[in-house]
């Protein structure tokens, strides 16, 4: 008799910028002192980049 195994799904969480779903073993992850932000590639994390660079800029024009 052959055994089986319980298969689990793999732990997932959302890209920080495309929110899509991905494993946490295959997302690229950026730690902070309070947070961790996860992103499913590099083209969402150099998204990412850009729009914290420009939030500074527009807050002082404000």
């Amino acid at each position: 008799m052959i055994e089986q195994k319980n298969i689990q799904e793999p732990e997932k969480v959302s890209c920080e910028v495309c929110f899509k779903e991905i494993p946490v073993s295959e997302a690229t992850s950026v730690k902070a002192t309070d947070y961790i932000v996860y992103y499913c590639g590099l083209e969402c994390y150099d998204r990412w980049r850009k729009q914290q660079v420009e939030t500074p800029d527009s807050e002082k024009k404000s």
